[in-house]
C-alpha cells in the first residue's frame, strides 16, 4: 500500500490496529522550536528518530539532550534514537528552530528499559556496487546488538550510494512464520517506509509481487511517501540522477530476528552482489 505524501498533522500514518500491517506503528511529529510532543501508545514499543533537527526526550525517569543535530535532511549528518518502552509516557521538547521526528513502532507486551542510541553507537554496514546497480548503506538505530534490550523492533536508514540503482533486490519476503525441519526459513515481520529523495523532486518506483513469476504491483513514489509491506517481494529504485533514502521499521510476530526468504527466481544473484549476505546477517 502507497500512502502519498501529506501533512499529517503530527497524528499517526500507521495507526495501532493497522488492518494491513498490525504489527507496525508510524507517525512523524514536526515542531517548533520550545514545542512539546507527548505520547504513550499501549501494546507498543516506539522509537524516535530525529530526521531533521535537535530534541530533547524524556522518558521512564530519563532526560536526553540535543538529539539528532541533523541539518537540512537525512543526509545533512547521522542518525540518533530514544528507545520507549511498550506504553511508556515519552516527552519530546525542540530545541532547533524547527524539527521533524519519526516515531517508529512494535507490537509488544512487556515493558523493558529506555536508553538513547548515539551516533557513535550506530552499526553502519555498506554493501552492494556501482556494476550491479545495487550500491547502498544500512545504519541500523536499533539493530541486532541491541536484543535483549528491545523486544520486536527494528529500526533503520538506508542509503543509496550515488544516484539512481536499486535497493531491496534480490527480492525477498517476511511474510510468514515457516519451519522447515525445526529451522526458521522465514519470518513474519509487517514493515513500513518513508522515503526520501535528493534532490527532493526526484522519486523512484516501490515493486511488490505477491507471488514468484506473477505480475505484481508498483507506486510511483515521491518525497514522504510511506509505504506499507503485508505481503510479497518488494525491491524498489530510484530514478537516475537522484538519490534516495528510506526509514524503515520492521517489526516481528514471534521473535525480534528477521529472517528473509529470497525469491527463487532471483536467488542466483545473492553471488554477484559484493556484501549482500553480510547486510542478511545484521537483521538477525
Amino acid at each position: 500500500m502507497h500512502i502519498p505524501p501529506h501533512d499529517n498533522r503530527n497524528r499517526p500514518i500507521v495507526d495501532v490496529g493497522h488492518a494491513l500491517v498490525p504489527l507496525n506503528y508510524f507517525n512523524i511529529v514536526r515542531l517548533r522550536r520550545g514545542e512539546v510532543f507527548d505520547y504513550a501508545i499501549p501494546g507498543f514499543e516506539t522509537c524516535m528518530v530525529p530526521a531533521t533537527g535537535t530534541i530533547r526526550v524524556e522518558v521512564g525517569g530519563q532526560t536526553h539532550d540535543d538529539l539528532g543535530g541533523r541539518g537540512a535532511d537525512v543526509w545533512d549528518g547521522e542518525p540518533e534514537g530514544v528507545y520507549v518502552p511498550t506504553g511508556m509516557a515519552a516527552r519530546m521538547t525542540c530545541l532547533s528552530e524547527t524539527a521533524e521526528i519519526f516515531v517508529a513502532g512494535a507490537k509488544f507486551d512487556q515493558v523493558l528499559e529506555p536508553f538513547a542510541v548515539r551516533r557513535d553507537e550506530l552499526d553502519i554496514i555498506q554493501y552492494g556496487s556501482d556494476d550491479t546497480k545495487t550500491h547502498r548503506k544500512i545504519k541500523h538505530i536499533l539493530g541486532t546488538k541491541y536484543h535483549g534490550r528491545v523486544g520486536r523492533l527494528l529500526v533503520s536508514e538506508l542509503y543509496t550510494v550515488g544516484t539512481g540503482g536499486w535497493s531491496g533486490f534480490p527480492s525477498h519476503k517476511h511474510d510468514t512464520d515457516r519451519r522447515v525441519g525445526g529451522t526458521m526459513e522465514e519470518t513474519r515481520h509487517d514493515e513500513t517506509y518513508n522515503f526520501r529523495f535528493r534532490p527532493a523532486h526526484g522519486s523512484g518506483l516501490q515493486m511488490l509481487q505477491r507471488v514468484d513469476n506473477e505480475p505484481g504491483e508498483a507506486y510511483h513514489i515521491m518525497n514522504n511517501s510511506t509505504v506499507l509491506i503485508d505481503k510479497g517481494y518488494h525491491p524498489c529504485c530510484v530514478l537516475p540522477g537522484y538519490e534516495m533514502y528510506y526509514f524503515t521499521i520492521l517489526g516481528g510476530l514471534s521473535q525480534r530476528s528477521l529472517k528473509q526468504y529470497f525469491q527463487p527466481t532471483h536467488a542466483d544473484q545473492l553471488q554477484t552482489i559484493p556484501g549482500i549476505l553480510d547486510m542478511v546477517a545484521k537483521f538477525k
